[in-house]
């Protein structure tokens, strides 16, 4: 996603919290979803670090090693169908004043387990290591959607661009997988709105 057509908001936000050291090697990108949800209940999946498997469906199992802090390892098992089985991240960012989380990839099977991977209408038909050198930032940010609280889930993302790829190729390839996580986060935020029956806001 480009910043074009971005609200002053959006730009906003982008610049305050997903600045990400880029690398000629490396492509980045970023995605905005806006969930029907307030706040804090959309963050406080977001800041599960030691379970992302409360929304992110590609997740089967996360264990974390010690106390939950700045630097901690979780490993993730990854569900079977996907270019990794085990993957090792590190947290770097966790504040819940601003809302905003940081992970970086630091170890992990990332390599294709089939020689072709197809997302979409476009393939690679290279075995490859996918999601070197990646790391995540995730921001939350209150808005009113139709007259109730809402948010804004910005994330982006920076990783190593493969050999034999081009940086279009493997951001598409990387946006797939957050889009699809984000909608299930858009899923089971909204749900547990529906559950905690937000009133609507009042505009005077």
């Amino acid at each position: 996603m480009n910043a074009r057509g971005l609200s002053g908001v959006e730009k906003e936000y982008i610049n305050k919290h997903h600045k990400h050291e880029i690398k000629d090697n490396q492509c980045t990108s970023f995605l905005i979803k806006h969930v029907k949800a307030p706040v804090h209940l959309v963050w406080s999946l977001v800041r599960r670090f030691d379970q992302p498997q409360k929304y992110k469906p590609f997740v089967s199992r996360c264990v974390v090693q010690g106390n939950l802090e700045i630097g901690s390892l979780r490993e993730v098992d990854v569900k079977s169908g996907l270019p990794a089985t085990t993957s090792t991240e590190r947290l770097e960012l966790l504040d819940d004043n601003e809302h905003v989380l940081s992970v970086r990839i630091i170890g992990g099977d990332h390599r294709l387990r089939h020689a072709i991977c197809s997302i979409g209408e476009r393939k690679s038909s290279h075995p490859k290591n996918f999601l070197q050198n990646y790391s995540s930032i995730v921001s939350v940010h209150p808005e009113v959607i139709e007259g109730r609280p809402g948010t804004m889930v910005i994330e982006s993302f920076v990783v190593d661009v493969p050999e034999g790829n081009t940086k279009d190729e493997t951001c598409y390839f990387v946006e797939a997988l957050i889009k699809c996580n984000l909608k299930s986060l858009a899923d089971v935020s909204e749900r547990l709105a529906v559950q905690d029956r937000t009133e609507p806001i009042d505009r005077v």
